[in-house]
C-alpha cells in the first residue's frame, strides 16, 4: 500500500475498539485497512503523548548556516567594503568566526538580506 496519510479519527477508532475489547485485533484491521505494525506505532505513540498524532517539529527544512551575528558581521563587512569579493568574504568568515561555508551561500544570505550588487556598487 505504501504511505498514505491515516485520519487521527480512524487511529483513535481503532485504538479504542482494541482497548474496550469490542472487536478482535484482526478484524479492527480489516475494517481500517492498516498493518498489525502500524497499529502498534499508533497504539505506542498514543500510550506515551495520549495523542495519535506526531508533534510536528518547530524547526522545518536544513539548519541555517549562519547564524543571526554571523549575518550582521557579513553585512558590516560589505557596507564597510563594498569592492571584496565572495572568496574573501568566505575567508574572513571562516578565520573571524570560525564558520566555513561556500561562497554561494553567502552571496545567498546576501540575497536573503536585501544587498544587490547595483545596491552595493559605489557612485
Amino acid at each position: 500500500m505504501g504511505n498514505r496519510k491515516i485520519s487521527a479519527n480512524l487511529k483513535l477508532a481503532a485504538i479504542r475498539l482494541h482497548e474496550q475489547g469490542i472487536l478482535q485485533l484482526s478484524d479492527i484491521l480489516d475494517c481500517v485497512g492498516f498493518l498489525c505494525c502500524t497499529f502498534y506505532r499508533i497504539k505506542k505513540l498514543h500510550d506515551e503523548t495520549g495523542n495519535v498524532v506526531k508533534p510536528r517539529s518547530e524547526y522545518l527544512g536544513r539548519p541555517r548556516t549562519l547564524n543571526f551575528e554571523d549575518l550582521q558581521y557579513l553585512l558590516e563587512l560589505i557596507y564597510h567594503h563594498l569592492d571584496w569579493f565572495l572568496n574573501e568574504l568566505t575567508a574572513l568568515m571562516k578565520r573571524n568566526h570560525f564558520v566555513a561555508m561556500h561562497y554561494t551561500t553567502i552571496h545567498r544570505e546576501l540575497v536573503c538580506a536585501g544587498v544587490s550588487l547595483k545596491s552595493s556598487a559605489r557612485s
